[in-house]
Parts: C-alpha cells; structure tokens; sequence
C-alpha cells in the first residue's frame, strides 16, 4: 500500500521557516527613505529560506499590511514613496502581540472579525529617525518578546539624540568635535540668551557653523550657516524636525566612514570609505546623499595605518554606546591627521548603493549575505536584559 498521500506526523513534517516581519515607513520625516530601505531589503531576502511579511507604518502611525512589491519602493522623478500608496486597505491595522508567551500578528478592519496572520519570528525594523530608529519600536518588541534586527532600546535612543551620543563617546575617550546644545525649554524661555550662547560659540570656533536638529538623521534640516545673517533661518528649519538642535563647529578634512557588523564571535569593522566634496552641493546633504547618489570612495585611500585606526575607533564606538547587529560610524580625518568621530547611525541607509552594504561589499560580504548575517544575528538574542 502506498503511503504517498497520507498525511506526514509530525515528526515527517519539514520545520517552519523563520518568519521575518519587515517594518518600515515611519512617522519621521525620514519616513521615503526607510522605504527605499526596506524595498532594497525585500528584494535580497532569501524566500527559500525566510517567510517574509511586510508592514508598512503611515506617516500617521498607522500599521498597515502592503504589497509585497519592493519595485514600488524607489525614488521616482526625484520624489520618494509613500506607504499609502502600498497598503492594502485605507482602514485595516497590523497588531503586535503585547504577550511574550504569543508571538501571533493579528490584522483587523472595522467591522469585521480580526485574522490572525501567523507567528512572527523576528522583525527587521527598517525604520529611519524618531518613532522607529530612537528606541520607541525596540521598547515595544522588547514588550512583545519579539526579537529583531539591530541595536535595543538604549543603544537606539543613544544614536539617534546626538547631544547624548556625543556625551557618551567623550566619557569613554573618543574624540569628539566642539558643540553646543540648544534645548526647548531654553530656546523658548528666552530665544536672546539662547542666540548668544551660539554667537558666542562662533567667536570662539569661527564660521561657519553647522545648526541640526538633534534627533533626526539622513542630513535632514541640517544648514551650513558663513555668517550671522543665517543664523535665524537655520534654527527655524533645524527646529521644523527637532525643538532641540544642536550646533557644531566645521571640522576641515576628509569625511571617512567604516561599517561594524556583529559576528558570531562579537562586532567587527568594514574597510572604510570616503565621501569626496561633492561639486554640486556645500556639503553631504539630503539630495547629495540620495536623490543625485553622490558615489562613495570604497575603500577610502587611506594608509595602512589610518585604516587600523579608523577601524579600532568603530568597533569601540559600537561598544560605548552598547550597539547590536550594525552601525556605521561617521569620522572626520582633520588636516592634523587625527580622526574625530561625528556620529553612529544604529540604522544606516541599506540600498545596495548606501555606503553600509558597499563597504561590506568591499570587505567580502555581499549583500545578500549581508541581509541574513543580521537576520541570524537577531535570532540568536533573546529579548529582555542581555
């Protein structure tokens, strides 16, 4: 008698793949971008390995299921997408199990009865700024007991304010360029005592100055300020993103990044590369970066010995700030020939043509590989203290 068509015990059965849900959008105004991102992402996950599930968040807050369709996730006649224009319904809702013993997603629409989607393995939270990348999504999937991709909730928030970064890698002895903080509550005290402080900053740092917006990142609000006449002006576009904003001296020299990865054996560092002047922009701004693509140098010709130490400073501020999975850490190599670290991005941007996924290209890790390696690393850590 054949045994072709009975059904398989359970021992017979092939296991369940992994199933990753991959989050993006956002309520930040980086919210285009974490779609580009998590477009590139689709694309080099693994089907035969991985169940996948994409999550769209509107720029309202609103979990939504999407298409599935990462070619609808670029940037198009210099403008970036949407993810109401990929979810499948204008009122449905993803829900997160709030249970860690129950890791099941359930999708509701008015009026109808919730249907549950399936458990959820890990998440991949392509989430750029605040309400994704600052430590609000990893609370909550630390609430949930479901793992995911990157750094948790103290790392993330640590990354994305960048008065508390800059604090944290100056006490652990990396160095750091001259800044000033602008808080709310002291810019709408008294805006005048506010000023000064800054003007007092530029006498003793010269211009120009660069005023951003503490908490958002992709170059986003950010102003090149030569003179007083523009001072104004930058904080009101730094504060459109941020009430609180930094401002920071120019720091003249070559602007070098290096990717860490978190490997079995602990945290490793990518061959750096350069960001060369860019001749149609002041500086690396928005448009440089992702609507005219600036192309990187990678790697950064750079000696031996710059290599070594740009390398060693990475790997030290992915452990200062206590990272998981993936940063890549922003240096400035001044004319004195020292490196001074601007900035860590627990979150980098992740197209194949970002600089992250280039520079572990150039290390030997494409990205395909380079997609998994963080998939697996975030399975193997459990939620909770660690």
């Amino acid at each position: 008698m054949s045994t072709e068509n009975l059904p398989q015990s359970p021992e017979q059965q092939p296991p369940r793949k992994p199933r990753v849900a991959v989050v993006f959008g956002g309520r930040s105004s980086e919210h285009g971008i974490s779609m580009v991102t998590a477009g590139a992402v689709l694309r080099a996950i693994d089907r035969t390995k991985y169940d996948v599930l994409p999550i769209g968040i509107t720029r309202e807050g609103r979990w939504v299921l999407t298409a599935d369709e990462p070619e609808r996730m670029a940037i198009t006649e210099r403008r970036t997408p949407d993810v109401e224009e990929l979810a499948e319904s204008s009122e449905g809702g993803v829900i997160l199990p709030v249970d860690p013993a129950n890791r099941e997603v359930v999708y509701s629409e008015p009026g109808s009865v919730p249907k549950a989607l399936g458990e959820v393995d890990v998440v991949f939270p392509m989430l750029h700024g605040p309400y994704g990348e600052d430590g609000t999504l990893q609370g909550l999937l630390e609430l949930s007991g479901v793992p995911y991709v990157g750094s948790g909730v103290l790392a993330s928030a640590v990354g994305q304010d960048k008065e508390y970064m800059k604090r944290v890698f100056i006490s652990f002895g990396l160095p750091v360029g001259p800044y000033v903080v602008i808080r709310p509550r002291e810019w709408e005290l008294d805006e005048s005592t506010a000023r000064k402080k800054i003007i007092d900053f530029a006498g003793e740092h010269g211009w120009p100055l660069f005023v951003k917006p503490a908490r958002a990142g992709s170059s986003i609000g950010i102003t090149k300020v030569d003179d007083l006449s523009g001072l104004d002006e930058a904080i009101a576009a730094a504060r459109q993103h941020d009430p609180k904003f930094l401002v920071e001296a120019l720091l003249r020299g070559r602007e070098i990044e290096c990717g860490v990865l978190e490997f079995e054996d602990g945290p490793r560092a990518s061959v750096p590369a350069e960001i060369p002047p860019v001749q149609s922009h002041d500086y690396y701004d928005f448009e440089a970066k992702y609507i005219d693509s600036t192309p990187g140098l990678v790697p950064a010709p750079l000696t031996p010995e710059q290599t070594a130490d740009v390398r060693r400073l990475a790997v030290e501020a992915f452990d200062a700030a206590s990272c998981e999975g993936l940063v890549r850490a922003d240096f400035f190599l001044t004319e004195d020939g020292t490196f001074v670290i601007n900035e860590i991005n627990t979150m980098p941007g992740f197209t194949p043509i970002s600089m992250y996924p280039q520079m572990w290209e150039a290390t030997g890790v494409p990205y395909p590989e380079l997609v998994d390696r963080l998939i697996q690393a975030a399975l193997r850590r459990s939620t909770g203290l660690r």
